[in-house]
């Protein structure tokens, strides 16, 4: 198997070399990462400027670039095979709910499922994790399991992991999305010139948490694994919103 391995939280990331080490044990292993910390960064690509890709040791590279850029230079034209699934991970903090839609976690496994290839986004539910061994056994497991699931194309696999020793773990879920309140608000402060500088605010709490979504599966000593679809095409909104196109 050859794998691609990248991440948001950069080269240096604590749990990047675990992962790595892991990983290796079952096939052709390449890293491919930013070379800082760009959580947050969601599907962005770099566009006005080269991306520059580092060599940091064999098969082993860091790019200035966003989560998305390493994926799809890696890819398209840095790696010599194609890879026969990406995995990215693993992040510290969890990419539950509407944390998606802003994750360079989950972006950069999505962006491997754009360009035709097998994908699981993979983090940690604490922001200083103690357990990765628990997210290698888990990313063990399914990816030794993935190719006798029949997994739509559109589809990758968003895989949160608690904080705890594998032992402590009662086993896999599968789940949807929870939700969470609005964000807390920006946090303004002043600059040394007097002028006003803002912080984004902290996430919102779970709202949507309840049985079956990936909050409760976590908090409950589950590892969540919620199928997360490409196309966020509403379907059932189509036929509607036809009709009132048509009155305009």
């Amino acid at each position: 198997m050859r794998i691609l391995l990248s991440n948001d939280d950069g080269y240096l990331a604590p749990g990047l070399s675990v992962f790595a080490a892991c990983l290796a044990r079952h096939g052709d292993l390449t890293v491919v990462v930013p070379d800082r910390n760009r959580s947050a960064a969601s599907n962005s690509l770099t566009l006005g400027r080269p991306i520059r890709p580092h060599r940091v040791a064999d098969n082993f590279y860091k790019v200035d670039g966003t989560p998305t850029d390493c994926v799809h230079l890696a890819i398209t034209g840095l790696l010599q095979q194609d890879p026969d699934i990406v995995i990215s991970g693993p992040n510290d903090g969890p990419n539950m709910g509407d944390d998606v839609l802003y994750s360079g976690t989950v972006a950069a496994a999505t962006e491997g499922r754009f360009l035709g290839y097998p994908a699981i986004a993979v983090s940690m539910s604490s922001y200083e994790p103690r357990h990765y061994d628990s997210a290698c056994r888990a990313i063990e497991i399914l990816i030794q399991q993935i190719s006798a699931v029949e997994v739509a194309s559109n589809t990758i696999l968003n895989v949160n992991v608690p904080d705890l020793p594998w032992q402590d773990i009662r086993g896999f879920k599968a789940t949807r999305l929870g939700a969470r309140h609005k964000s807390e608000g920006v946090i303004e402060q002043k600059d040394p010139r007097g002028e006003s500088v803002y912080w984004v605010g902290p996430p919102g709490e779970e709202q949507d948490a309840g049985e079956g979504t990936d909050f409760h599966a976590v908090r409950n000593g589950f590892i969540s694994v919620t199928p997360l679809q490409i196309d966020l095409t509403r379907y059932d909104s189509l036929h509607n919103l036809n009709q009132w196109l048509k009155d305009l």
